[in-house]
């Protein structure tokens, strides 16, 4: 189980050419700033044109794979590439946004729990 949390105040700069710039996509920022008692990491997985960009918090709160972290951190990134409504990337990985998108509809548009013949089914994309 992954918390994972968009809405942060930190953000990251990189030195780069001397300058203080945005990090590059797939930063991962484990140390320093992440509190030791939890198993917790920042992602920078998309790049912006105008502004700061902003970076995702995970907390895995119970991990029965006992993966490491350094392969949780890469799976997390790159499920951010895997949401079929849009090209690029993502800010969260796309397990997340497809659960935000279906309560959404449910929600706004169905206002009843789906049919359970749908449960396989990307019916809401």
């Amino acid at each position: 189980m992954v918390v994972v949390k968009k809405r942060i105040n930190a953000r990251f700069f990189a030195v780069l050419g001397g300058r203080l710039q945005n990090p590059p996509p797939g930063t991962v920022v484990d140390i320093e700033v992440t509190r030791p008692e939890w198993y917790d990491f920042f992602i920078i997985s998309q790049s912006v044109r105008q502004g700061t960009v902003s970076p995702t918090h995970y907390n895995v709160v119970f991990d029965e794979g006992l993966l490491k972290p350094d392969h949780m951190q890469r799976l997390t990134y790159k499920l951010c590439h895997q949401y079929y409504n849009w090209p690029g990337v993502i800010r969260v990985p796309a397990p997340c946004q497809y659960a935000h998108k279906l309560a959404f509809l449910v929600g706004q548009s169905i206002h009843r729990e789906p049919h359970n013949s749908l449960s396989s089914l990307l019916y809401y994309l």
